[in-house]
């Protein structure tokens, strides 16, 4: 198999001939540091071999300097040095906010940002994968996060009003990709902390779950398969994931308590597994030493339906 037929396979709940390893975001200085001669991230992946190859949708900033701007959604950020950029302040806070809003166009030119590109070198050679988001994550960057759980307690109807525009202008966004070229949508609304979701199930179902799922279908209309990423615990959140129709969970954070094997045991059968690195302390804070061994095994150990003991840090897991 290629790289593209290895990670649509293990997506579509086959087996492919081994475990796709795949990125979606590469820090520039992560880059560098490992391939100097690489011009962006396509040469990066070329040089690795691996498997994806991951584009964002592209907001302009439409004021402010590299330090501190506005992006397209009126939202206001401040760099640090991590890649993304922290939010500090959406431009919504009342119904009157919301009644005067315009959202950014999602037919906008450049909106696919580096899509096209992608598709020139990659299309059928490696998968390539369009990240976005469905309804929550902008919708918090919108209102602030805690104003956003707060109406979604105390004025659902207010809080549903700003999650339907934010999702009608996602799927469109979603859609266009697809038939640009795109091969996966990477959905990456954030549902839950270290410690659990930020929500119950129900107001999941009531509020978060008809939009998700309304995301998911149309990329599957248009031919695409969807990852649903979310930080954290979401173990009280996985029946209803799957049951929105996602092909592939990401990321399974150990450092959460997403037992990998313990998943793929109640949902194996279900959906894609994918991710179970330990980002948060092992890559970022561990040694050669410490990483050398769960990172040089990771690809090594028996796949799952060969041994009931399977417990890796692994990167994708078909079904």
């Amino acid at each position: 198999m290629n790289s593209y037929e290895r990670v649509i396979t293990a997506m579509r709940g086959g087996q492919p001939d081994r475990v796709p390893v795949v990125e979606y975001v590469i820090d520039p200085s992560v880059r560098q540091a490992i391939y100097p001669q690489a011009r962006d991230t396509s040469d990066l992946i070329d040089y690795l071999d691996m498997d994806m190859i991951g584009c964002p949708c592209y907001f302009a900033r439409i004021s402010g300097d590299d330090r501190k701007f506005v992006d397209e959604w009126g939202v206001s950020y401040e760099r640090n040095r991590e890649l993304v950029p922290h939010p500090m302040r959406g431009p919504i806070r009342s119904r009157e906010d919301l009644k005067h809003y315009r959202p950014p166009n999602p037919d906008a030119a450049d909106r696919l940002g580096d899509l096209p590109h992608l598709v020139r070198r990659f299309k059928g050679k490696r998968a390539i994968c369009f990240h976005h988001r469905a309804a929550f994550m902008w919708s918090c960057y919108l209102l602030g996060i805690e104003n956003m759980l707060e109406v979604m307690l105390g004025d659902p109807a207010f809080a549903e009003a700003v999650l339907d525009m934010v999702a009608e202008v996602n799927e469109r966004i979603c859609r266009r990709a697809i038939r640009a070229g795109a091969d996966i949508i990477l959905l990456g609304d954030d549902y839950a902390s270290n410690h659990g979701p930020f929500f119950s199930p129900q107001l999941f179902h009531e509020m978060l779950f008809p939009r998700l799922r309304r995301i998911i279908s149309a990329i599957h209309e248009e031919g695409g398969l969807a990852i649903k990423h979310s930080d954290g615990n979401v173990w009280g959140l996985l029946d209803a994931i799957i049951d929105a129709g996602a092909d592939a969970i990401n990321p399974l954070e150990p450092t959460a308590g997403m037992d990998i094997a313990e998943v793929k045991r109640r949902y194996g059968k279900k959906v894609c597994l994918v991710g179970n690195i330990d980002c948060s302390q092992l890559l970022s804070y561990g040694t050669p030493r410490t990483c050398a061994g769960p990172c040089a095994s990771a690809f090594a150990m028996p796949h799952p339906a060969e041994d009931s003991s399977f417990r890796p840090a692994t990167a994708f897991i078909p079904r």
